[in-house]
């Protein structure tokens, strides 16, 4: 189940850093040209900007605390972050019309359920 829950959470972490780099670094016009990403020609920079460095975040907070020791409960919780991001996403998704997406967004919500169910429970970092 430990092992489960770390590759579970390298996993998530590799989505969110990926997503994370994009959004931040990746000019809005091409990232609203790409699949998926129409959206973004729909918010402001500043907020896709932001996003991407809470997805930046995400990626640390999944494997960082729990790998260094330090403040390892900040796992699950970033993955509770990481279900409410993806609620947010599935919504998008949903209303422009893109099911593939939102089955993708849903696939992302249930590792991080995972995650979050195992890091507070039965595996927690508090044993």
């Amino acid at each position: 189940m430990n092992l489960a829950l770390w590759i579970g959470a390298a996993l998530l972490a590799a989505v969110a850093l990926a997503g994370g780099l994009t959004k931040t670094f990746v000019a809005r016009e091409k990232l609203a040209a790409a699949p998926g990403g129409g959206w973004t020609a729909q918010v402001s920079p500043g907020f896709l900007r932001t996003l991407g460095v809470l997805e930046l975040l995400a990626a640390v907070g999944l494997v960082l605390p729990a790998v260094v020791g330090i403040a390892p409960a900040l796992v699950p919780v970033t993955a509770v972050c990481w279900i409410l991001l993806m609620v947010g996403a599935m919504i998008t998704h949903g209303r422009l019309g893109e099911p593939g997406f939102v089955a993708l967004n849903s696939v992302y919500l249930v590792l991080a359920v995972f995650i979050a169910w195992g890091r507070f429970g039965p595996e927690s970092f508090a044993g």
